[in-house]
């Protein structure tokens, strides 16, 4: 069964974005061609940033502004080549600029401050800046204190100015919340925009509409009829390059404490009084303030953790285990596998388990929550040949085709009373079709308005490292002995299925039936 497109869509125009100026320090790095310069020229095709408008480049090469437009235009030409606009590239183009210097020279940010000037004079853009810092986290705190130092933070009736950092935010608790102090002691919390790409994606804000704005669904939404609730986040791929960074991650830095946790609180939370950033911030920080902590003994029962060896994908290649990958240590215990059941100890979610998983070189690349509902009572067919009830499921999917499945239950035709399970998919390229996009051009365009809707707040932050401390800790100290413990191209470790078996419980890894 699939539902058919519908014209009745109320649009809404976006609301304009100021003159402003966008910084970019990293400029040259990999982040800014893959992801930040493509996400600007959709935008600017689709005639979302303002005409007084320029982007500065910051970063340790000796170019000058016209060095940077072409190493840029190259750069773009290489990553988006079936999707690039010209004109809207010749319009961005005209607009950028760079200055070279390190994040440790105090002169090289008197040089932007001289930029940022000149770029005023010739853009008009109202001494309005977005510091965008695609720089390693050890940086962040150091390019925040450079820029108070040269007075290039000012958010008052003369232009504004905010800072968006990139994950990961801290590598625990103590380190959180230093780099959060440090950020404090130049910033104010409503300067800073902490990013999280997952949720520049369609579905992930369709959380929030998807909720509150469908009554069939919010009357049901709690522990009366949800069971347990699944969140997966699969990748097909391996480390890719970044072993030096994944060695001292691993899966719990790196998804977890970030991508997982907020696809959580926005599938938990209480509905906000409005879509007021901060009102919609508080309700996603009560949620994880209100998930129980894990004494030692509750992280040996209710966290697994998992490696990848040699194995297949689905292209049929054969890939070599973690330990194999360029730049690992040969004996590495880090995990490319992290799975776990929390509980919400709230009035909507006692006794709702919540299981979080996510790994590399999984079966497939996947990010979805399943709600699993309470089966309905089995009295009715005592009689009938029918000897269990399947639970219906709602599947919401965020990568790699967005969509949402509900699953239910309907009668087989014939004179036997005999069920089977029903898909009603929707397709979100079906209705509202698809437009090549970075994930990064609603964030962008958000902090250009100040919207800091979907950024991480400070306090959240911190609540995400209270609740993972206790398992990174255990882990410590307890270092895995049979790494490696899943093939590659497989769903994990069979102790991650043991976790939900001994619930009555298992992944719902069939991911196939839905239509998109």
């Amino acid at each position: 069964m699939t539902t058919e497109p519908s014209t009745d869509t109320q649009r809404l125009s976006p609301r304009p974005v100021g003159p402003c100026a966008m910084v970019i320090f990293g400029a040259a790095g990999d982040l800014t061609k893959r992801k930040l310069l493509p996400a600007l020229h959709f935008l600017a095709r689709d005639d979302l940033l303002p005409e007084p408008f320029a982007v500065i480049g910051f970063a340790r090469r000796d170019w000058d502004s016209e060095r940077f437009r072409r190493q840029m235009e190259s750069d773009i030409q290489a990553f988006l080549p079936g999707n690039f606009r010209q004109e809207a590239w010749d319009w961005l183009k005209n607009r950028l600029y760079f200055v070279p210097g390190s994040f440790q020279d105090p002169e090289a940010f008197s040089r932007l401050r001289e930029m940022l000037a000149e770029v005023d004079r010739l853009h008009q853009t109202g001494r309005n800046t977005l510091y965008y810092l695609a720089t390693p986290p050890e940086q962040f705190a150091i390019v925040a204190q450079q820029l108070g130092a040269a007075g290039l933070t000012p958010d008052d009736h003369k232009g504004w100015s905010r800072v968006i950092i990139e994950k990961p935010f801290g590598r625990d608790l103590e380190s959180a919340r230093s780099l959060n102090q440090k950020l404090r002691s130049t910033l104010a919390e409503r300067q800073i925009y902490r990013i999280d790409h997952y949720l520049g994606k369609e579905t992930v804000q369709n959380l929030l509409v998807f909720r509150f704005a469908n009554g069939i669904f919010e009357p049901i939404w709690n522990r009366r009829y949800v069971d347990h609730i699944q969140i997966t986040v699969a990748e097909e791929l391996g480390v890719e390059g970044r072993a030096n960074y994944y060695e001292t991650s691993g899966a719990i830095r790196d998804m977890v404490a970030n991508h997982l946790f907020q696809l959580l609180s926005l599938i938990a939370m209480e509905p906000p009084n409005s879509f007021d950033a901060n009102a919609v911030r508080d309700e996603k920080e009560k949620v994880l303030a209100a998930i129980a902590p894990m004494s030692p003994e509750d992280v040996l029962v209710r966290a697994v953790r998992g490696q990848y060896g040699e194995g297949m994908i689905t292209t049929g290649q054969i890939v070599p285990a973690y330990r194999q990958e360029p730049n690992v240590y040969p004996e590495s215990r880090t995990e490319t596998y992290a799975a776990m059941k929390l509980m919400v100890d709230n009035w909507r979610w006692a006794g709702v388990p919540f299981y979080l998983r996510t790994g590399k070189r999984m079966r497939g690349r996947l990010t979805e929550i399943v709600v699993h509902f309470k089966r309905a009572p089995h009295i009715l067919f005592r009689e009938t040949p029918v000897h269990h009830l399947n639970p219906n499921m709602l599947i919401i999917r965020m990568q790699p085709r967005e969509g949402i499945s509900l699953q239910f239950s309907a009668k087989v035709p014939g004179p036997v009373l005999e069920l089977g399970n029903v898909n009603m998919d929707f397709c979100y390229a079906d209705y509202f079709g698809t437009a090549p996009a970075t994930g990064y051009e609603t964030l962008i365009h958000d902090a250009m308005r100040g919207d800091a809707t979907l950024f991480q707040r400070g306090d959240s932050v911190e609540s995400a490292w209270k609740v993972v401390e206790p398992i990174l800790d255990v882990w410590s100290a307890l270092p895995a002995r049979e790494f490696p413990n899943y093939p590659a191209g497989t769903w994990g470790p069979a102790v991650a299925d043991q976790l939900l078996a001994r619930d009555g419980r298992h992944w719902y890894n069939l991911s196939s039936t839905l239509r998109c």
